[in-house]
């Protein structure tokens, strides 16, 4: 439902977004693609609205070359309590299968209350990530965390154990506003990516409206405990495809890098 399941298909849109970003990349003569993050924000919509959003923090997050990557979201269908760990053995893509990291996910479990949902794993936010890991690391293990209500600072917590270890990378991933006109999500919008900017958790609930905010304010919470700075990649809205700008979906993508 949210990209191709053709792998020639999924590597031809990987490789138009690329084609796109360095050309703007040229263009405005960044180095943002030589960051190198311990953790990003992605979106996680359909690939051809939220996709090279998506895909500027992953090729960023590749840079740093972590052999594991934790995938954070929001649960969309199943109601969670706290957080269910995908104690699963592997991750299928269309492009190949990620090895799903059981013994690092059950110390992870061992520390933080994770139980096992097996349904909340048929999960968008999540999901839409691995397709990129596969990509750009190949070689990594993957562990997915989905999360329903639970305290941000519980899952700081965690976030600062996994940042600890230098091998580990972390996905979190986000939608931002649903469905306003144009003008109004990018209020409310803003909101959410000055409190990335300026790693203020508090401003996140004075108009953010992300879908995955507990995951956004646990990372910032985590970046500031161990010291990361952030960067915004990207921001775009679903009218930058659609051409609709009655009722948008805002994207983001950002980077937290020593």
């Amino acid at each position: 439902m949210f990209y191709p399941a053709k792998c020639v298909e999924v590597e031809m849109l990987i490789n138009r977004f690329n084609a796109i970003l360095e050309e703007a990349i040229e263009k405005q003569e960044s180095s943002v693609l030589q960051l190198h993050p311990r953790a990003i924000i992605s979106p996680h919509a359909g690939y051809v609205y939220s996709g090279f959003t998506a895909n500027v923090a992953h090729r960023v997050l590749a840079n740093s070359k972590p052999k594991r990557v934790v995938v954070i979201g929001p649960s969309h269908r199943v109601y969670l309590r706290g957080m269910s760990g995908s104690f699963f053995d592997t991750f299928e893509t269309p492009c190949g299968d990620l090895v799903i990291d059981r013994a690092y996910l059950d110390h992870l479990a061992s520390l933080f209350d994770i139980d096992f949902v097996p349904e909340a794993h048929g999960e968008h936010s999540t999901e839409t990530q691995m397709p990129f890991i596969h990509h750009y690391l190949p070689g990594a293990k993957v562990v997915e965390i989905v999360y329903g209500e639970i305290d941000p600072l519980y899952l700081a917590k965690m976030c600062e154990t996994i940042l600890q270890d230098p091998s580990n990378g972390i996905v979190i991933s986000t939608d931002l506003s649903h469905y306003y006109p144009l003008d109004r999500a990018k209020q409310l919008d803003s909101i959410c990516l000055e409190a990335v900017h300026n790693l203020d958790p508090a401003l996140l609930h004075r108009g953010c409206e992300a879908c995955g905010k507990i995951g956004m304010e646990a990372i910032i919470v985590a970046a500031k405990a161990v010291g990361l700075r952030p960067v915004i990649l990207d921001y775009r809205t679903s009218a930058d495809a659609s051409g609709d700008t009655s009722a948008v979906v805002g994207y983001m993508s950002a980077a937290f890098v020593p």
